[in-house]
């Protein structure tokens, strides 16, 4: 079936196309336009966001897609109907911004981390190397303004969720929730769970560029 792009009141029906993979997008609003990208997603987005498309107002990439957001009244010319239409996998994704961000592991700042070192079957020191010993890339932001979700955990870092989230967790704690790592922007409520604090601040709307990780960038993380 083929997508209407003119008629941004076009049925939501997905379109197929692409070769060697298919490529699926959807409308989801009158402006909105989904893009799965399942692992791509960081290719995709920085091949769009690299593009001039004059139609569109924001790229904002998630877990698996990109959305877009068209200009009110704008219609998707054809240059970006063909640029959503090809496939992305082999496309390297930007290697974006490096930064190296000191960590105060454990104690009070990391509530969770004895614990996690003992279900991953390491010592405290084993776990602390294993976390900072990998370079992490921001796949998209996300659940607070400037909340960096993190790929590259070891996977014998992984672990799910806290049952039971915090009421409170303090600004720049360093987090793990299922194979992500992440740093609280804010002080808030959460889920996740502690294993650090970091002393910059990764989200200020003060700042010219409020956050301080974009997707695409890389993030090592030093032992304090």
């Amino acid at each position: 079936m083929t997508q209407d792009f003119d008629n941004p009141y076009a049925g939501l029906s997905p379109q197929r196309t692409g070769q060697p993979a298919a490529v699926i997008w959807r409308w989801v609003s009158e402006r909105g336009v989904r893009l799965e990208t399942g692992e791509a997603t960081l290719a995709r987005y920085t091949a769009l966001a690299g593009g001039e498309w004059p139609e569109i107002e924001d790229i904002i990439p998630a877990d698996g897609n990109v959305l877009l957001i068209l200009r009110r009244g704008a219609v998707m010319s054809a240059a970006l109907r063909l640029a959503l239409s090809q496939d992305a996998v082999s496309r390297p994704a930007s290697s974006g911004t490096l930064h190296q961000i000191t960590v105060e592991y454990g104690g009070a700042a990391g509530l969770d981390l004895d614990e996690l070192a003992q279900q991953a079957g390491m010592d405290r020191a084993t776990y602390i190397h294993s976390h900072s010993a990998v370079e992490y890339r921001v796949a998209f932001l996300g659940f607070q303004p400037g909340f960096p979700y993190l790929r590259g955990l070891p996977a014998a870092l992984h672990a799910p969720r806290r049952a039971s989230p915090r009421v409170r967790v303090a600004a720049g704690s360093v987090a793990i929730g299922g194979g992500y790592c992440g740093i609280y922007p804010v002080s808030g409520p959460g889920g996740w769970n502690l294993v650090g604090r970091v002393d910059v601040s990764v989200f200020d709307p003060q700042r010219a560029g409020p956050a301080l990780l974009l997707p695409g960038d890389r993030v090592r993380f030093v032992a304090a």
